[in-house]
């Protein structure tokens, strides 16, 4: 349990420390590597340590790449 948690703290950390850098793109590239890293560590934490703190690092994840939800829920919304 302690590996998992400490992966998904390290996701966090990365996360923020980019969203402090400098980008051309407005972070788009980053945030796609972010979701495709950040998905396994979910579920690998929510496997380990339950579905609370599961959704609470998705809560996390959610509230650091909530543009990029923004979009995909703007773009299910367009398409019905």
């Amino acid at each position: 349990m302690m590996l998992a948690m400490g992966a998904a703290c390290l996701w966090l950390i990365a996360a923020n420390l980019i969203a402090m850098l400098p980008s051309r793109d407005q972070h788009w590239r980053a945030a796609y590597g972010l979701i495709a890293v950040g998905i396994p560590v979910l579920g690998w934490l929510t496997w380990v340590a339950g579905p609370f703190l599961g959704m609470a690092f998705l809560a996390a994840g959610a509230s650091l790449l909530r543009w990029p939800l923004v979009h995909l829920w703007r773009r299910i919304r367009s398409n019905t």
